[in-house]
């Protein structure tokens, strides 16, 4: 089976010793993600003989430790660095939560994405360019997101020794600490900048040049470290500074870039949260949470001014990092940022595709062991899906009904050839040109 062949091809059979258990959960886990339980029923489907439920939990149990997890991401290295450059890498988290009613040491109520109180669990993952996993880790709940980008990026560091890398990372990762700690690694980094950093950022170029942008325009200025406007930007100076950390040690380099298409959609945004703010101040609906509405002398009237700022900015992205324009232009630095959607895709597919959520998992080791079967399952469904096109749902679709089915006639054996359609074709020629 294609998925099988993928599953050898990446090293992981060899990462876990030919451990039959471990490569049916994560085979299932591909086909169709359902309870360890379930398993059996999977790979019988498949035509495989299926290992029992008390092979599968021991190998569940063997992968419990961090062993078999760091020699799957020892495999995944290999693939990467076999393929060419591994000088950028993505990281993101994400919560998965649990169905239960009490917290313990790893399974914590904390700020969840779903917006649910049940405990929970983050989830980081580190990816290369193209959405390859490379390393996985797990939190409890409670932690604080931007804690978990400086341990997860120097654990691959010291796995892979790799010393020239850049982080990229969305605007959640983006505290002072965490860059300072990335910076004093030696580390390159590219964030995305909060909105709320543009007024100061761009002061000097609205005194200039005003706030009006051409599509694609962008202006590459500094941006204080830790206080909010820079103290070694002179705004008497028409020409943007050119960062470098020796002539500006307190800021670091920052992007702004504006687009018409996301001008247009910001706009859209702004014009509906006006409208909501205009009928809670009409009473026409409840306040909560609702933007550009203020209280003044005991009564809740709409912020034109919080508005008309919003407005002034629509359209713009910032970016931030400690990579000099001579290293790396603007342009390249925007476009680094914006392969962040294959980390997203990636947990995407672990979540969704895969079912990563571990609901019926009521341990520490049993949840570390369902992650690193996330992990192996991630890797050789990316592999397929970067081999032929398609998401490893649609693969699983059409390559699923291709089985043999022998028939016994008065002793004689038939063998019915299943029917296969253009775009499973397709998908085994694209798997056989990738060698599986």
């Amino acid at each position: 089976m294609s998925c099988r062949g993928a599953y050898e091809a990446l090293g992981l059979d060899e990462a876990v010793g030919g451990d039959e258990g471990f490569r049916q959960m994560v085979l299932a886990r591909l086909v169709e993600p359902t309870s360890k339980e379930q398993v059996p029923r999977v790979i019988s489907g498949l035509g495989v003989q299926p290992a029992s439920r008390r092979t599968l939990f021991r190998s569940l149990s063997r992968c419990a430790g961090r062993q078999w997890r760091d020699r799957i991401a020892a495999a995944c290295l290999s693939h990467v660095t076999g393929r060419g450059d591994l000088s950028l890498c993505l990281y993101d988290v994400t919560t998965l939560y649990f169905e239960a009613e009490k917290e313990d040491d790893l399974r914590r109520v904390g700020y969840s994405k779903e917006r649910r109180v049940d405990p929970q669990v983050i989830v980081g993952l580190l990816v290369d360019r193209a959405g390859f996993p490379l390393q996985i880790g797990c939190w409890e709940g409670s932690k604080a997101e931007t804690s978990t980008l400086i341990p997860m990026v120097e654990e691959f560091r010291k796995a892979s020794g790799i010393d020239h890398l850049v982080v990229v990372a969305d605007a959640g990762m983006l505290s002072a600490a965490n860059l300072e700690a990335l910076d004093q690694a030696g580390l390159g980094f590219i964030v995305g900048s909060r909105m709320t950093k543009a007024p100061a950022d761009l002061a000097a170029h609205f005194a200039w040049r005003g706030d009006a942008f051409t599509d694609g325009q962008v202006i590459d200025t500094i941006t204080p470290r830790r206080c909010t406007r820079s103290t070694e930007r002179d705004d008497k100076t028409r020409d943007e500074p050119v960062w470098s950390a020796a002539e500006f040690p307190s800021s670091w380099r920052a992007i702004w870039a504006y687009s018409a298409r996301r001008f247009a959609r910001d706009n859209k945004t702004l014009t509906a949260q006006e409208n909501r703010a205009r009928a809670v101040v009409a009473g026409e609906r409840r306040p909560k949470g609702t933007r550009f509405v203020t209280t003044r002398k005991g009564d809740q009237v709409l912020d034109e001014k919080a508005l008309a700022r919003a407005r002034r900015l629509a359209g713009l992205k910032g970016y931030v990092s400690n990579i000099p324009a001579t290293v790396m232009p603007a342009g390249e630095v925007i476009a680094s940022y914006h392969e962040l959607w294959h980390v997203e895709q990636s947990f995407r597919m672990s979540k969704h595709d895969l079912r990563a959520r571990p609901v019926f998992h009521h341990t520490h080791d049993a949840i570390q062991a369902h992650l690193t079967v996330v992990m192996a399952a991630l890797a050789v469904a990316r592999h397929l899906q970067q081999a032929t096109g398609v998401s490893i749902k649609r693969l699983v679709r059409e390559l699923r009904p291709l089985q043999e089915v022998t028939i016994t006639i008065n002793g004689h054996h038939i063998i019915a050839q299943p029917q296969t359609t253009q775009t499973a074709q397709q998908i085994l020629n694209n798997l056989n040109a990738a060698g599986h």
